[in-house]
């Protein structure tokens, strides 16, 4: 437990530096001056990096092991907001959010694969969501201390210090962190190079749980990233008309509601695994039911009661997108759970990217009506729960057969 704590204190502080400019966008504007198209720019390169890199990292963690792999992420993404930090234009600022976006995407993998090495698999559902928790405190810890550090000590020093969080992790890294437990050491298997990537890939690829946990990943995950990445505060402050202090408290509570519907989540599977897709298609169902409300909604802004259930409803979108993994995990052996969870990563990510640029372009191109530029959610996801829908037959079908398959190789193993 306390090795696997290492891992998820890495992904904690990745995810305070990968959501630091969600609390520091408008400052961003300002200091580089720059337009909403150019400031999405920002989070879209740090996520195109970052979803680019997920099928890599997971041939690198199947291959190296998560110690290596983490420690390069740390390296990477502290040497990213350490660069942010002292950025002295727009360019060299674009320059650190890419490489901080390399080195968050050797984390999550990385501390998934961690799990699957010390703790049983019928918990995987429920350490998923532990780790995915912990993402969520970095969060929390991005939208109250960063923000206060930022408006107090200014730019440089808050990002700077903030960096220090990175040398802390990657020492105790370095100290504490194993692969795996004592004695349990896995089976070794053969590298081709070029052919054991294909063979990783497409193996992978294959199986229907791992397109359908891509896809789960990708319709769920989005709205609540874009949100608290970049677009939430800007839409918070400009089209709702709250002061910072007001929007970053409900920013807040879209990450506590996150923790929580997690906790819920990861039980609930643990113990009813086919309640994977009830959720996941009912979290989507709510998300845009509450975002078409606020957007829609007749008066100038939309009532604060509004704003409160659709920032609790966001925060079930992390949880959800963690059933994705829930789906690719059974369908695929120990040697490819790297390159399967790389696979799912993808989705949500890809989404997000997409649908930060497409808010941006609008907002430019209606001169800031939030209303049309936050519409594009829709879209993604209609495109995500029609493959959703295709696939779920296929990837039930070929979960059963694995589980009967591992069940008869049980009952003819010699006592």
């Amino acid at each position: 437990m306390a090795v696997w704590g290492i891992g998820v204190s890495v992904y904690f502080v990745a995810v305070i530096f990968r959501t630091s400019l969600g609390v520091a966008g408008l400052d961003a504007a300002d200091r580089f001056h720059v337009n909403a198209s150019a400031l999405s720019t920002f989070s879209i390169v740090q996520l195109l990096v970052y979803a680019g890199m997920q099928i890599p990292v997971g041939l690198l963690v199947d291959r190296l092991g998560t110690k290596k792999v983490l420690t390069l992420g740390v390296v990477l993404f502290t040497a990213g907001q350490l660069g942010f930090a002292f950025s002295p234009s727009y360019g060299t600022a674009l320059a650190s959010r890419a490489l901080l976006g390399c080195g968050d995407a050797m984390t999550f993998i990385s501390v998934l694969r961690l799990g699957t090495r010390w703790f049983p698999a019928r918990r995987g559902p429920l350490v998923a969501q532990f780790a995915g928790l912990a993402g969520m405190a970095g969060n929390l810890v991005s939208t109250l201390v960063l923000a206060r550090l930022l408006h107090g000590i200014g730019w440089t020093p808050a990002f700077a210090g903030s960096s220090l969080a990175g040398v802390v992790v990657l020492v105790l890294l370095l100290l504490f962190l194993k692969d795996h437990p004592e004695g349990q050491e896995p089976e070794p298997f053969p590298h081709q190079g070029a052919a054991y990537v294909r063979r990783q890939i497409a193996a992978s690829w294959r199986e229907p749980g791992t397109r359908l946990g891509l896809w789960v990943h990708f319709t769920t995950q989005f709205p609540a990233m874009v949100f608290l990445l970049l677009w939430g505060l800007p839409f918070l402050v400009e089209a709702q008309g709250l002061s910072r202090a007001v929007a970053g408290e409900l920013l807040t509570l879209v990450v506590l509601s996150n923790m929580v519907v997690g906790l819920v989540y990861g039980q609930v599977v643990a113990r009813h695994h086919e309640a994977r897709l009830p959720l996941a298609l009912g979290t989507v169902g709510a998300t845009a039911l509450l975002w078409a409300a606020t957007l829609a909604y007749p008066g100038e802004r939309a009532p604060m009661w509004l704003l409160i259930v659709l920032c609790v409803v966001l925060g079930s979108c992390g949880p959800a997108s963690m059933l994705g993994f829930d789906f690719a995990r059974p369908a695929n052996p120990p040697e490819r759970q790297g390159t399967a969870s790389g696979i799912t990563n993808m989705g949500g990510f890809v989404a997000s990217m997409t649908t930060l640029f497409a808010v941006g372009v609008l907002l430019d191109a209606t001169d800031d009506n939030y209303s049309v530029a936050f519409s594009s959610v829709f879209v993604l996801q209609a495109l995500g729960v029609s493959q959703i829908l295709r696939l779920r037959g296929r990837a039930a079908r070929r979960e059963r057969e694995r589980l009967v398959a591992s069940r008869v190789e049980t009952v003819h193993v010699p006592a």
